[in-house]
């Protein structure tokens, strides 16, 4: 199936590991050129290295006032335009509501939320008919993670500020979407596992909640994303697509 990403441009934030890179990969292998995003012009430049000619690294902070206009000017005079954005950051940290404190939640407001929101309206301001922005948001938005009590309070207001902005958008036939990512085997998710006792039996308690009964891989979550930002995904938009192998008991 041709997904119609042949030489469309795309920026992926949080692109240097993990669900970031895994979409990043799945693009430029269908033709599509990237501009990677990382904390570290180092760490950014070797994942687009990486990917080959049709990407580029650069160093960017989502939480940054400035980041959402000098990627998208990197998109254009690297490749000359800007066909969508896929925004992803790394989770914010651990704990439990009497753990966090005010500065966690600060930190995290701004990158997490902020940061996104920021990235996805002047991606908005730019785009043209058959543009497509991206949330990587989590399986929290529907369920609450034990544990992750900032994360559980964020995700779900981006993805009502997601389903907002594709009814505006809409008219102008730029497409909205969030995946919900659970259980893939990520080096943040295998970090998460080994806060516990005994991550070994974590893991297989976990697993045992998923129909599929495994973690899933961080190739299948890139090729979700990359179809979900193509062209072929034409007629998807508003919706929020767990990536989870069955595990939300929700329909």
């Amino acid at each position: 199936m041709d997904l119609g990403l042949k030489d469309r441009v795309y920026v992926v934030t949080g692109a240097t590991r993990g669900l970031g890179n895994a979409a990043a990969r799945e693009l430029v292998a269908d033709g599509a050129k990237v501009v990677v995003t990382g904390r570290d012009e180092d760490t950014a430049s070797g994942a687009a290295s990486s990917l080959g000619p049709n990407a580029v690294g650069v160093a960017a902070d989502n939480g940054a006032a400035e980041t959402p206009a000098r990627l998208i000017a990197g998109a254009r005079k690297h490749f000359g335009g800007f066909d969508g954005i896929l925004i992803s950051v790394g989770g914010p940290p651990p704990g439990f509501a009497a753990d966090n404190t005010d500065e966690q939640w600060t930190v995290a407001f701004e990158s997490v939320f902020l940061g996104a929101v920021r990235l996805a309206r002047a991606a908005a301001e730019e785009l043209g008919e058959g543009g497509v922005i991206g949330f990587v948001l989590s399986g929290s938005v529907h369920e609450p993670i034990p544990g992750l009590t900032i994360s559980n309070g964020l995700r779900p207001g981006l993805a009502g500020f997601a389903k907002s902005l594709a009814n505006e958008l809409g008219p102008r036939g730029i497409r909205v979407v969030g995946l919900l990512p659970s259980r893939i085997d990520t080096d943040r998710v295998r970090q998460l596992d080994g806060l516990s006792a005994d991550p070994e039996a974590t893991r297989a308690a976990n697993e045992a909640r998923i129909p599929l009964r495994r973690y899933g891989t961080p190739e299948e979550f890139g090729r979700t994303a990359a179809f979900l930002l193509s062209p072929a995904a034409s007629y998807l938009t508003g919706i929020m697509l767990p990536v989870d192998g069955g595990m939300r008991g929700g329909f």
